[in-house]
């Protein structure tokens, strides 16, 4: 079964509109350059509301270069699921019992996936796109001969410039364990367009 997580949620229409739509996974940025970036107070608000109206919905924080105390003290404070981790040590995963793993854009950077050991409920490594300064959010599409690597070796989660028109092929030829998208569904940044969130959850769990 393909998982699905809709990621940069900023309120709750759209938090609430993805879960709807089929999502298995809410992603809240809390990095404060990304126009897609939350407070942990407005995204307590929001987790709050998914717990009411779906509470199988796992909500993610999605951190960059993060000490493992900021971590756990946001997530604490929001009610958080698991944590994504850009740029981290391994240490900082390890630090956060399982609730955490590592987002990649290189093959180099997997064995500290690896060892992260993340609960089975989530994912072993995201994959994003490589880019010079962004951490993610790009539109760009990640490298999908690595992908299909990971896919085989690890519980892939998959992101970079997946959109409602190509996540079927994607999924039907990386067959990873599952897709992130945040830009691919937008209106504009941070703002989710709710039919293009419909047809991408749709789109992509057709492989299931």
């Amino acid at each position: 079964m393909i998982r699905v997580k809709i990621c940069g949620i900023t309120n709750q229409e759209d938090a609430l509109i993805a879960a709807e739509a089929g999502a298995d996974f809410l992603g809240f940025i809390f990095y404060p350059p990304s126009p897609r970036a939350v407070t942990p107070a407005r995204a307590a608000s929001i987790v709050a509301a998914v717990r009411r109206a779906a509470p199988h919905v796992r909500c993610v924080g999605v951190f960059v270069q993060p000490s493992p105390d900021a971590v756990e003290d946001v997530m604490r404070q929001v009610g958080l699921d698991a944590a994504q981790l850009h740029g981290a040590t391994l240490q900082t995963v390890q630090a956060l019992d399982r609730r955490a793993y590592l987002a990649v854009k290189a093959w180099d950077d997997t064995a500290q996936a690896a060892a992260a050991c993340p609960a089975d409920d989530l994912p072993q490594v995201l994959l994003d796109a490589a880019h010079p300064t962004l951490w993610g959010g790009t539109g760009l599409r990640a490298d999908e001969h690595l992908a299909q690597a990971l896919a085989r070796a690890f519980r892939l989660l998959l992101a970079g410039g997946l959109t409602p028109e190509n996540v079927a092929e994607v999924v039907q030829r990386v067959q990873p364990w599952g897709v992130d998208v945040a830009s691919g569904v937008e209106l504009a940044p941070g703002r989710k367009d709710p039919a293009r969130v419909r047809a991408f959850v749709q789109a992509a769990k057709q492989w299931m």
